[in-house]
């Protein structure tokens, strides 16, 4: 990746800078500072932020980060500083419709159709997610667990 590309950020690599216990909390919480030593920048959507709030707030025996709701939105506001936030548009909906109906996608992963539509339309360069096998079905998409981001960021 080079500088000036985008990068979109999926939650489950938010989640895991947010939490130490997690495996991947180190890369995770460097994906920032290596973003802005590269020119990167790192992106978000509404489905990712309220992914983020439901994960963050819900108890840790339901898998959940078990957070107060004050803390959830406290680190939502420090993750709006770092990250772009991309609308959600007419043109991600239509998208979204075409790729759900192109790969015949169904069910939870619909989530992921809707994350590679909103990269798709706003041109995102690719997406760093430590759920890589969600994403294979949409054409076009880059898809970069943090070990591969970490040997394309300079």
């Amino acid at each position: 990746m080079t500088a000036g590309e985008t990068l979109l950020v999926d939650t489950n690599v938010l989640l895991s800078a947010t939490d130490r216990s997690r495996t991947e909390h180190v890369r995770a919480h460097q994906l920032f500072g290596r973003c802005r030593s590269a020119g990167v920048h790192p992106t978000w959507c509404g489905q990712i932020m309220r992914e983020y709030l439901v994960v963050a707030t819900r108890p840790i025996a339901a898998n959940g980060l078990g957070l107060s709701l004050i803390d959830a939105l406290e680190n939502v506001t420090r993750l709006r500083r770092r990250l772009v936030l991309l609308d959600e548009t007419e043109q991600v909906s239509l998208k979204l419709l075409e790729l759900v109906r192109d790969s015949e996608t169904t069910g939870k992963r619909i989530h992921d159709a809707n994350l590679a539509a909103v990269a798709l339309t706003h041109g995102v360069t690719a997406i760093v997610t430590l759920d890589a096998d969600g994403f294979g079905a949409y054409r076009g998409v880059k898809v970069l667990n943090l070990e591969q981001l970490y040997e394309v960021l300079p």
